[in-house]
């Protein structure tokens, strides 16, 4: 079943309604009295911590989105449930994490966002739609239709030469092998560029650092391939990726092609690394950067 642009639009709606209800059951609880569990996946500790709160922000999106599954044939992939397989056989699924960056809502940090995609059978992004419950920004995006933050359209700001490059990472990047050598081929990279310089930038919650990345002159967002259960998984990029194509900004693996976000075997993404990045010039530098560390 293909989706028109008129069903993809009414889907779009359900996802913002969903994520919005997501972010008031997020934004009606206090840390300070919100359970804490552990989860026996993923090697970091972002990935291991689980709240009530998740659970309860995920309850709030399936209410609205689960009688679309029905109607139009969907699958459904969620952080908080166990994968039943079904986004292998079905024309497109859900991809949902009902607070990416539950650590930094722990930490009572800004980083944690609600994030809901739909992705086609393929792997293509056809919606995405990220919430914000601090700021109460939104953003979405539609296949084909363009991106928005709030009613502003969102493209990425151009090139700054009284600006820094800047990487945008996650913390687990301050132990990595190849930093001070990425520090050092930022800096070329920025110096090519024109730009005053480079700089790591450390925050927790994969969303919100992509939506950084597109609304942020020269920044970037990206992760080096990597073994075992790590690198986030399809629900942390799959939404930001179409934010990305639709804004005209760059989405892909660390290789330069499109992210895989409908792996049969894992829901991981370690295997390939990633990249957000809102200027192509600056992508593509990165992309060959990575090559020249690979050969190594």
């Amino acid at each position: 079943m293909m989706l028109s642009q008129r069903q993809l639009a009414e889907l779009a709606r359900h996802a913002v309604s969903a994520a919005k209800a997501a972010g008031r059951v997020i934004g009606g609880h206090r840390r300070s009295d919100v359970r804490v569990d552990h989860k026996e996946i993923g090697t970091s500790a972002a990935s291991q911590v689980v709240t009530e709160v998740d659970h309860k922000a995920q309850a709030a999106i399936l209410e609205i989105l689960l009688p679309s599954c029905a109607d139009y044939d969907l699958a459904l992939l969620t952080e908080e449930s166990a994968d039943d397989g079904e986004r292998l056989t079905k024309p497109a699924f859900w991809s949902i994490d009902p607070m990416d960056g539950t650590l930094a809502f722990i930490e009572g940090k800004p980083g944690f966002s609600v994030s809901v995609a739909l992705v086609a059978h393929d792997g293509t992004p056809l919606i995405g739609v990220v919430y914000d419950p601090v700021t109460e920004n939104l953003y979405h995006a539609v296949r084909g239709q363009g991106a928005w933050k709030n009613d502003q359209r969102l493209q990425p700001p151009p090139l700054d030469p009284a600006e820094p490059l800047r990487l945008q990472t996650d913390f687990s990047f301050q132990t990595h092998p190849w930093r001070e050598r990425t520090q050092v081929g930022l800096t070329d990279i920025a110096e090519r560029l024109g730009l005053k310089g480079a700089a790591i930038h450390y925050r927790v919650g994969a969303v919100m650092n992509a939506c950084d990345v597109l609304e942020t002159p020269n920044s970037c967002y990206f992760k080096y391939p990597r073994s075992g259960n790590s690198g986030g998984s399809l629900w942390d990029y799959a939404a930001t990726a179409c934010l990305f194509h639709e804004a005209g900004g760059t989405a892909c693996d660390i290789h330069g092609r499109p992210m895989e976000l409908n792996r049969a075997d894992t829901t991981f993404m370690n295997h390939r690394g990633l990249l957000y990045a809102g200027d192509k010039r600056l992508a593509e530098r990165i992309i060959a950067f990575y090559r020249s560390l690979a050969r190594e």
